[in-house]
C-alpha cells in the first residue's frame, strides 16, 4: 500500500464541513486506510493507495478534481509519502474491549 497525503488550507471548521460531503461520495469499502486530520490552518487526509502509480494517477485525475470542487474544497497540495511498511490503530471508543 502506498500513502499519500492532501492537504487543504483554510478554516478546519469549514474544510471538515466540505470534507464530509466528499467522504459520503466514497462507495462503501472503497477506502483501504483513510485518516482525516484538522490541523491550525486546515485539514490534512492521508490516503492508502494499492500502489504509487494508482496514488499519482488518482490524485491527479480530473475525477479526483472535480469531486473535490463539488464537495467545496480547494485544490490541495498532493504529498507521495511512501510505503506503507505497518500500520496500528487503537479503538477510541471507551466501551471497545481492545484497549
Amino acid at each position: 500500500m502506498f500513502l499519500g497525503s492532501y492537504d487543504f488550507d483554510g478554516d478546519p471548521e469549514t474544510l471538515l464541513e466540505a470534507y464530509n460531503r466528499l467522504a459520503a461520495g466514497f462507495p462503501p469499502g472503497a477506502l483501504q486506510l483513510h485518516v482525516c486530520v484538522t490541523r491550525e490552518g486546515g485539514l490534512t487526509v492521508f490516503d492508502g493507495c494499492p500502489s504509487k502509480e494508482v496514488f499519482l494517477q488518482f490524485s491527479a485525475g480530473e475525477m479526483f478534481a472535480a469531486a473535490v470542487a463539488a464537495a467545496g474544497l480547494p485544490t490541495p497540495r498532493v504529498t507521495p509519502l511512501g510505503e506503507v511498511k505497518n500500520a496500528v490503530m487503537r479503538s477510541t471508543d471507551p466501551e471497545s474491549k481492545d484497549r
